[in-house]
């Protein structure tokens, strides 16, 4: 996609826009998200957004088109440009002529029992191995997993404390026995190198002081798949993916594993202490 650069949005106007999407508990991720696009609606304008006009709006989405800007992309600028004309700007009608694309989501990527313990296993070094098995045997995003810390493994009540998750939610996964013991051996060996720091993140990145990036993850799968000669094309999310998957091909009630998930549910059951056994 073509990259178009200019001045950001007014500083005034930003800081407001931000001011209201954490007043409605927006994320960090999506609060640069939108700030992105609406800088670069920003660059198409010429001008500041906030004088756009409902013929600049579908200037910008035709634009968006005829350059083959992905899908997923335009469906963005179209949220954070709703918000900026309906919540900041109080311009509702503005983002009457925002068309969102519509479109067939693809069918995900799993990996089997055996290409997953051969993914594990070919990853580099205890650390790695540690943090891909948490996203796997505990079903967690790679932003989840970057950011435990040593403090949120509970090894009494079996579960591990993942806060502030996607929605900023905090909530419990479910720890195996044979998770535990991994996390435990690479508590040792981080203790001996002298990353692993007291209340400290559990996958210090090179610095000690901050975690592991999510992209190094990333890195981290897919030369172990490479090295497993899995030919999938995978990501730290194929392993939850692969997790959600395992569990209900072995019977677990799919509400069960969207708690686990963490996705909200109406009525959502209360995970029975059996189910530990079905966590890889």
């Amino acid at each position: 996609m073509d990259t178009i650069t200019t001045a950001a949005p007014t500083h005034s106007l930003r800081e407001r826009m931000l001011q209201d999407m954490t007043m409605r508990g927006f994320g960090a991720h999506t609060q640069k998200d939108y700030i992105r696009h609406v800088r670069s609606f920003a660059a198409f304008l010429g001008r500041p957004p906030d004088t756009a006009t409902m013929e600049d709006l579908r200037r910008y989405q035709v634009d968006q088109h005829e350059r083959a800007v992905g899908l997923a992309t335009i469906n963005g600028a179209v949220s954070a440009l709703r918000f900026l004309f309906g919540i900041t700007l109080k311009r509702p009608e503005m983002a009457l002529g925002l068309v969102v694309v519509r479109y067939m989501p693809k069918l995900r990527v799993i990996l089997s029992i055996e290409e997953t313990a051969r993914l594990l296993e070919a990853a580099p070094g205890i650390k790695y191995k540690a943090a891909l098995s948490v996203a796997y045997g505990a079903g967690l995003r790679v932003s989840e997993v970057a950011h435990l810390k040593v403090d949120d493994i509970d090894s009494t009540r079996m579960m591990i404390r993942v806060e502030q998750g996607k929605g900023r939610k905090d909530r419990n996964a479910m720890l195996s026995p044979h998770l535990l013991d991994l996390l435990r051996q690479w508590w040792r060996e981080g203790k001996r190198r002298g990353v692993m720091l007291p209340h400290g993140w559990l996958f210090p990145g090179r610095s000690g002081t901050d975690p592991v990036s999510a992209r190094q993850l990333h890195r981290v799968v897919q030369e172990a798949a490479e090295r497993a000669e899995i030919h999938k094309r995978v990501s730290p999310h194929t392993l939850r993916h692969s997790f959600a998957t395992h569990l209900l091909e072995q019977g677990v009630d799919i509400r069960v594993i969207q708690v686990l998930l963490g996705h909200v549910c109406q009525r959502a059951p209360k995970i029975p202490r059996k189910w530990a056994s079905k966590i890889p």
